[in-house]
């Protein structure tokens, strides 16, 4: 059966376009034809002018409604309710992110994706941010866990997560080069992150072979005359830079600027948690941010379509650019950009429907899914 999406703006690759129609047949696009072409068995979906795009893609966050994933007690429950609660609000894949923390409950979040096998789809791995960070650095990380890599631990994890580790951010300025070397040759996308690193470290160590930077701006030490630091070395080597776009953690400014910069390679996360009382990451929210009790800054109160929002709304980002950095940019990261963040013959059915309010009318996830109650 094929299903066909007409009565749409199409946002794909940069580009928007109308009166095109997208045709689904079982996981994938089949094609992208006109309207006037579209075939006379195919059962059509009118969209009513809505806008159409790649599923966005979050490579980092903590959780979505209750419980938090990654608070006291990680769980293969939290991951399911992570997955549907994403899945409404159009986000078709993401990594769970795994903070600092002892042992024990890292690990204990590892087994969580491990034991998880009923999964909705789009829950793509796990991300790892720290321990191993510069206590320099630490934003809402607690100092006390904060330590350096071994290459024994570090092994000991990514072998028992057999493959759901996909992403680890690291302060690459305190880790031995065989940590750096283990972890990319483990096809694991490293990630700089809460790092004081100056800028004659950072350029030796950004693209090889630290592929990424982790919440532009947050946890690393600002521009100065003087003493340039990590930023200057992140717009002159142009990694894969994410960056948290409520204007709380960064302001519109400053992501306008980052944009000019680094073009085609900054990406939208959310670094989204919710409400905890329990464990080391106790977030409190005040209204649109979380705090920690301490008030440090903590986690965002963000979606990734907000964050489009944002984008678009405050930093002058037009929508067909700021879907890419929530779609393509992070999908090439990780190495799916041939199945994932396009709407293209051969690619996944993996779509957001969404107005001109930014409110989601539909995800659709490899085919399977159509509703905004999931």
């Amino acid at each position: 059966m094929i299903t066909a999406l007409h009565n749409l703006q199409l946002i794909s690759d940069g580009l928007m376009s109308q009166r095109k129609a997208v045709l689904i047949e079982n996981e994938k696009i089949k094609a992208v034809v006109d309207q006037k072409e579209i075939p006379e068995e195919a059962q059509q979906i009118d969209l009513n002018g809505a806008n159409v795009a790649p599923g966005l893609i979050d490579l980092q966050i903590y959780g979505n409604g209750s419980p938090l994933f990654f608070g006291g007690d990680p769980s293969a429950a939290a991951l399911a309710q992570m997955e549907k609660a994403l899945l409404r609000q159009g986000c078709t894949g993401f990594l769970a992110t795994i903070a600092t923390n002892t042992n024990q409950v890292v690990e204990q979040g590892i087994q969580a994706a491990l034991t998880y096998s009923n999964r909705v789809g789009n829950l793509m791995g796990l991300h790892l941010e720290g321990p191993y960070l510069n206590p320099k650095r630490k934003g809402a990380h607690p100092a006390a866990l904060i330590k350096k890599a071994t290459l024994n631990e570090v092994k000991h994890w990514v072998e028992m997560a057999n493959g759901e580790i996909k992403m680890i951010t690291i302060a690459p300025e305190l880790q031995d080069e065989a940590i750096l070397t283990y972890l990319n040759e483990q096809a694991i996308v490293l990630s700089s992150g809460h790092s004081d690193a100056t800028y004659q470290q950072a350029k030796a160590f950004i693209n090889h072979p630290v592929k990424a930077i982790t919440h532009l701006y947050n946890a690393m030490p600002p521009m100065h005359h003087r003493q340039p630091g990590i930023i200057p070395a992140i717009f002159e080597d142009k990694p894969y830079t994410s960056i948290v776009a409520d204007g709380i953690h960064v302001n519109f400014t400053m992501i306008a600027l980052a944009k000019r910069q680094l073009g085609d390679k900054l990406f939208l996360i959310t670094d989204a948690v919710t409400e905890s009382r329990t464990g080391v990451y106790q977030h409190q929210l005040h209204g649109d941010h979380f705090t920690m009790p301490d008030g440090t800054l903590s986690g965002s109160n963000l979606s990734l379509l907000q964050a489009v929002k944002n984008c678009v709304e405050h930093a002058e980002i037009p929508l067909a650019e700021a879907i890419n950095m929530a779609s393509l940019y992070p999908a090439r990261l990780i190495g799916k950009a041939d199945e994932q963040g396009k709407i293209a013959a051969n690619y996944l059915a993996n779509m957001i429907v969404f107005n001109a309010d930014f409110e989601v009318q539909a995800t659709i996830l490899k085919g399977h899914y159509f509703t905004k109650t999931i």
